[in-house]
């Protein structure tokens, strides 16, 4: 039997009016957290380390995407570094500022990370947990 992961999520994704240009941000960010494109489909494309993990795509149903309030998706980074290249990578990309990187006590002392949001306006962030703090 292979190693569980150590996530519960298998996979998410995000709709797209503008599929060509979703696909072009996403494809200039990603690749900041060591992730590229795993799987394509016509007019959807997954994106993951090993498996196909977070999926940009036109809506199934035929109808507009929207930006879900209060719904944001988080990346892990493996270290802070990380957190500042996903966040670079976006705002170059077209991503608007929603907190820069750096630390938020309020989600925990391990916690570092950034939010922005992609250029149709889903709220993304990169997240570094550092369990070595507060360790002596």
């Amino acid at each position: 039997m292979s190693n569980p992961s150590p996530s519960i999520i298998s996979h998410m994704s995000i709709g797209t009016n503008d599929f060509d240009k979703a696909r072009a941000f996403y494809d200039a960010v990603m690749p900041s957290l060591n992730a590229s494109v795993i799987l394509e489909h016509p007019g959807a494309v997954a994106y993951g380390r090993q498996f196909p993990e977070f999926w940009v795509q036109v809506p199934h149903d035929g109808k507009s995407a929207s930006v879900g309030n209060g719904f944001h998706m988080g990346f892990i980074a493996d270290n802070k570094e990380q957190v500042h290249a996903f966040y670079d990578a976006a705002i170059a990309a077209g991503a608007v500022c929603d907190g820069p990187p750096g630390p938020r006590p309020q989600y925990g002392e391990p916690y570092y990370g950034c939010f922005v949001r992609d250029p149709e306006g889903h709220k993304i962030e990169a997240a570094f947990w550092d369990d070595t703090l507060g360790q002596e």
